[in-house]
C-alpha cells in the first residue's frame, strides 16, 4: 500500500527528529469548526488602521452601515475584531508648523468616535483593559503613532502623546527623521543617532511599545541593541517572500524573535506577492499623475480632492491587475513560523492605509476567512489566539513591566 505523501513526509520528520511546526491539514469542515470555537474566545487584535484620516477629512462615522472603507463598527463585528490600533499618521511633506496640529487633530476624531459609540467603542491603555473591554462585548481601541517626525525632536512630546492613549510610535516612515533612517532611500545617520537612543529609552520608559516597520535595517539592529523592552513590527511582511526593502529579513526576523517582539503582518497585495507587486509597478506612474491631475482640477473649481476620490482612481487599475488572494498572506504568516516560533507573529493589517488588499481579505469583515485558512493548514487552536492577538498581549504586557521597573529605578 503506497502511503499518501504528506504521510511520508511526517513520518520523515518524526524520524529525522525534527520539531514538526505543523500538524497534518484539516478538511474545510474541521477547519470551519477550529476556526468557529478561536473566533468565540479569542481576543482579534489589529494593530495598524489608518482610518482617522477618513474621519477628520471626510467627517466618517465609524458607526456607517454603507462605509466604502475597509474599517467600520459593523465591519468590525463581523470580523469579530476585539481591538484596533487606530493610527495617528502626518504626511513626512507636511509644514512642520502644521504637524502637531494634524496629529492632535487626528486624536482628537478617535476620541469623539469613542464618545459617539460608548456602548460599541471604548478606549483601552493597557493589556488588561483590552480584555476587560473584550469580556464586556465591546471594541477596544488605541492609538498608535507613526513616523518619528511627529515628535519634532522633542522628548516630552512623546510624554504628552502617551497621556492621550498612544502605546506604540513607528520610528520613522517612508522618509528619514533627524535621528533615524528608514527603509526608504539612502542611509543618512547610519541608522540611530545619540538622540535616537534616548527616544527609544523613553519610551520603554513610558510603557509605549517601539515599532520598528518602516525603518531601515541599521536602524532595527540598533533600536534591539537599545531596548530594554520587546519591539514590534506593527505592519511588516516578509523579504524572503517578497524582496522589498520594506519587508523583513529572516535575520531581522530571528533578531525580533530573540528580542521577544513580535511581527505583525501586513496585508498589502503590493508588500505580500511578487506577480501583483511587478504589475503594480508598471501602472504606478499613471496612477501618480492620475491623482495628481484630479486633485489639481478639483483645487480650480474650489473642492477638496479626498480619500474617496483616490480610491476610485486606484480602484479602476486594480481590476486590471493579479490580485493576489487571502491565502497569501497565510503564506506570510506560515513563514515567520517557520523561521521565528507562533510566538512572535501577529496582525497588522495597514487597513484604509493601501489601495490593494488580498482576495476574500478586502476588510476587517473579512478576517474570518484567514482564520478559515490558517485552521485549515493545521494550526492549533491555542497557536491561533497567539496569532490572533495573544502574542501583541504579551509584548504590551512585558512593556509595561519593563517601564514600571524603569520607573522604580530597578533597571529593565
Amino acid at each position: 500500500m503506497r502511503l499518501p505523501r504528506q504521510v511520508l513526509f511526517v513520518c520523515l520528520i518524526y524520524v529525522l527528529g525534527a520539531p514538526l511546526l505543523f500538524p497534518a491539514e484539516r478538511t474545510q469542515a474541521e477547519a470551519e469548526k477550529v476556526a468557529q470555537a478561536v473566533l468565540k474566545r479569542a481576543i482579534l487584535i489589529d494593530t495598524h488602521a489608518d482610518t482617522p484620516q477618513m474621519m477628520l477629512d471626510e467627517g466618517y462615522d465609524l458607526a456607517d452601515p454603507d462605509s466604502p472603507f475597509m474599517v467600520s463598527i459593523p465591519k468590525m463585528r463581523e470580523g469579530h475584531l476585539g481591538a484596533e490600533f487606530l493610527i495617528i499618521w502626518v504626511d513626512t511633506k507636511t509644514p512642520p508648523q502644521d504637524v502637531i496640529r494634524r496629529a492632535l487633530d487626528l486624536v482628537d476624531v478617535v476620541d469623539d468616535q469613542v464618545t459617539r459609540h460608548p456602548d460599541e467603542l471604548e478606549t483601552a491603555r493597557s493589556a488588561e483593559d483590552i480584555v476587560r473591554i473584550h469580556g464586556q462585548k465591546k471594541i477596544a481601541i488605541l492609538k498608535g503613532l507613526e513616523g518619528g517626525h511627529i515628535i519634532q525632536n522633542d522628548l516630552r512630546l512623546l510624554d504628552i502623546f502617551y497621556r492621550l492613549g498612544v502605546r506604540y510610535m513607528t520610528l520613522t516612515h517612508s522618509a528619514h527623521t533627524d535621528w533615524a533612517d528608514s527603509s526608504s532611500g539612502k542611509p543618512l545617520h547610519n541608522g540611530l543617532t545619540d538622540f535616537g537612543r534616548q527616544v527609544v529609552e523613553r519610551m520603554n520608559r513610558l510603557g509605549m511599545m517601539v515599532d520598528i516597520s518602516h525603518v531601515s535595517d541599521k536602524t532595527f539592529s540598533d533600536t534591539l541593541a537599545v531596548s530594554r523592552a520587546p519591539v514590534i513590527a506593527s505592519h511588516s511582511s516578509c523579504r524572503a517572500l517578497l524582496n522589498i526593502p520594506r519587508n523583513m529579513s529572516d535575520e531581522m526576523i530571528r533578531a525580533l524573535a530573540k528580542n521577544g517582539g513580535v511581527m505583525q503582518v501586513n496585508f498589502y497585495s503590493a508588500f505580500i506577492d511578487e506577480d501583483y507587486a511587478a504589475a503594480r509597478r508598471k501602472v504606478s506612474g499613471q496612477i501618480a499623475a492620475e491623482v495628481a491631475a484630479a486633485r489639481k482640477e478639483y483645487a480650480k473649481v474650489g473642492k477638496r480632492f479626498g480619500w474617496t476620490e483616490e480610491m476610485r482612481i486606484g480602484k479602476a487599475y486594480e481590476a486590471k491587475l493579479p490580485v493576489p488572494g487571502f491565502e497569501r498572506l497565510a503564506d506570510h504568516i506560515d513563514h515567520v513560523v517557520k523561521v521565528a516560533g507562533v510566538d512572535h507573529v501577529g496582525l497588522g493589517s495597514d487597513f484604509d492605509g493601501i489601495d490593494s488588499a488580498p482576495r476574500g481579505m478586502e476588510d476587517v469583515s473579512k478576517l474570518p476567512n484567514l482564520v478559515r485558512e490558517l485552521a485549515r493548514r493545521g494550526y492549533s487552536e491555542e497557536d491561533l489566539e497567539k496569532i490572533l492577538g495573544g502574542n501583541l498581549l504579551r509584548v504590551m504586557r512585558r512593556v509595561e513591566e519593563v517601564a514600571r521597573r524603569m520607573q522604580a529605578g530597578k533597571g529593565g
